[in-house]
């Protein structure tokens, strides 16, 4: 496996996929990773949940093709955003009330 250079301009899946496989087979650490290519930690952890996930996906009975994947996290995000919103409508109509 090549690793990538330390002066990586930009990273293509290809690149970031051999970061991760280098990560999750020991060779590196994601904070060795973050200072050798001057990228933040939490980017880098980013790549490896994702890939992590679209293993997972890959190896299910039934992948869920990209556009399931991408309406999954949709609704997961409305639900979030929901919520939140509805706390923060009833907070204000709270204080004006008040």
């Amino acid at each position: 496996m090549n690793t990538p250079e330390p002066e990586v301009k930009r990273w293509t899946a290809k690149r970031k996929t051999q970061l991760v496989l280098e990560i999750l087979t020991g060779k590196t650490t994601v904070a060795e990773a973050a200072r050798r290519y001057d990228l933040k930690p939490s980017e880098i952890q980013y790549w490896v949940d994702e890939g992590i996930r679209g293993m997972e996906n890959c190896l299910r009975a039934r992948p869920r093709d990209i556009r399931e994947q991408y309406e999954a996290k949709l609704k997961e995000a409305y639900a979030s955003n929901s919520s939140l919103s509805c706390a923060k409508t009833r907070e204000s109509l709270h204080s004006s009330v008040i």
